[in-house]
């Protein structure tokens, strides 16, 4: 599936947070159209976004991305598993250009911190595509972590609380990418203990279901013969 701004040879998928927009409403997607997230798969994305949420500082908001894996079944969406990259957002040509190009240009200043950022290495989205094939599963989208960064951040990030739903350069990457399913995890540290809240969006930015699963006792999802680290 192949992702905006590089050329299929040199595929690559990104996503950019922390800057929440309030003018624009969610749409729902058809009722009939949900994202059935098994509790396993989403366990692991929470297991490293809690390790990264403990680097944040208040001048790096360490982000967390995966690559969501699984099946289409019934007009819903099916994620069975996730699968981890490096981040090349400072590495890749194609990424400084479009960030100097297109997104500071278009989004403000702010997005020249390589660490507000997430460009996932083409080699890595290659060996995800390889190994997804190998377990008959399909790349379906991505899920990334908003953490409470208007309170971990400076005190200009106060007015623009984070939760669940996507951000002005979320929609943008949303629409641009293509991917069917775009999840949204808040994270955040309250009373001694982490907390968290999902969303997902279609590629037009209409809110869809979104469901954690739990296999009945026995069961095995499609694809469980392996993993992406």
């Amino acid at each position: 599936m192949p992702a905006f701004g590089v050329p299929e040879s040199e595929q690559v998928g990104y996503v950019l947070t922390h800057t929440r927009n309030e003018s624009e409403d969610a749409v729902r997607a058809p009722d009939a159209s949900s994202v059935l997230f098994s509790e396993s798969a989403l366990d692991r994305f929470l297991a490293a976004a809690v390790r990264e949420y403990a680097n944040i500082t208040e001048n790096d908001p360490v982000p967390c991305f995966a690559v969501l894996l699984g099946t289409a079944a019934d007009g819903d969406w099916l994620v069975h598993d996730v699968a981890f990259g490096r981040n090349a957002r400072t590495t890749d040509p194609n990424a400084r250009q479009e960030f100097a190009a297109t997104i500071v240009p278009r989004f403000g200043a702010a997005y020249e911190n390589p660490v507000r950022a997430w460009w996932l290495d083409p080699a890595d989205l290659l060996r995800i595509a390889r190994e997804a094939d190998r377990r008959n599963l399909d790349i379906l989208g991505s899920v990334h972590m908003h953490p409470d960064w208007h309170r971990l951040g400076p005190r200009q990030a106060r007015a623009h609380p984070l939760d669940e739903c996507p951000t002005e350069m979320d929609r943008y990457v949303f629409r641009s990418s293509g991917w069917p399913v775009n999840v949204v995890c808040y994270v955040e540290r309250r009373h001694g203990a982490h907390g968290y809240a999902l969303s997902a969006w279609d590629a037009e930015c209409r809110r869809l279901a979104l469901r954690v699963h739990r296999p009945a006792t026995g069961g095995v999802l499609p694809g469980d013969g392996g993993r992406d680290d």
